[in-house]
């Protein structure tokens, strides 16, 4: 982790309001499948690994960039750094793909990519968040794990 901030001064942006629970969603008997909104529930709190601030108030996630298929069992994630050089970016993005493999279903193929034309290394992030050997061992990585752990547990 670098000791120095990257972006001192990073665009602050609201909170959209908590989706209301309907009456379907609390009857477990019917069957309800996932869509954009509750994948955006999912990681719109994980906190960014060098502010005091989510993802979602960073505008790193944003609801219109998920794409998921329930059918097909697919959910793709497009995420935008801060700023073009963000050293943070892989960090990021395996905070976002760990949340997910421990929330979704297993049958879900998940895939976290950065936003294109975003960063200046999106190519070899996203290669790093493709492979599934690499993303292995960053988890056993004790001390990785630990920041992925601090990122993805959610306060708000």
């Amino acid at each position: 982790m670098p000791t120095e901030i990257e972006n001192l001064n990073p665009s602050v942006y609201s909170k959209i309001k908590e989706r209301a629970i309907t009456a379907n969603e609390e009857d477990e008997n019917i069957a309800d499948p996932f869509d954009k909104r509750e994948i955006f529930d999912l990681i719109r709190n994980i906190n960014d690994p060098e502010h005091p601030l989510t993802l979602e108030e960073l505008h790193v996630v944003q609801e219109e960039l998920i794409t998921i298929s329930d059918k097909q069992n697919s959910v793709h994630i497009n995420f935008t750094p801060t700023i073009p050089h963000c050293s943070m970016a892989t960090l990021i993005g395996l905070s976002i793909r760990v949340k997910l493999l421990r929330s979704l279903p297993p049958r879900f193929k998940v895939t976290v990519e950065i936003t294109p034309g975003t960063h200046a290394s999106e190519m070899a992030v996203n290669k790093q968040l493709a492979d599934k050997e690499r993303v292995a061992a960053a988890l056993e990585n004790k001390h990785l794990a630990e920041v992925i752990n601090q990122c993805i547990s959610a306060k708000g």
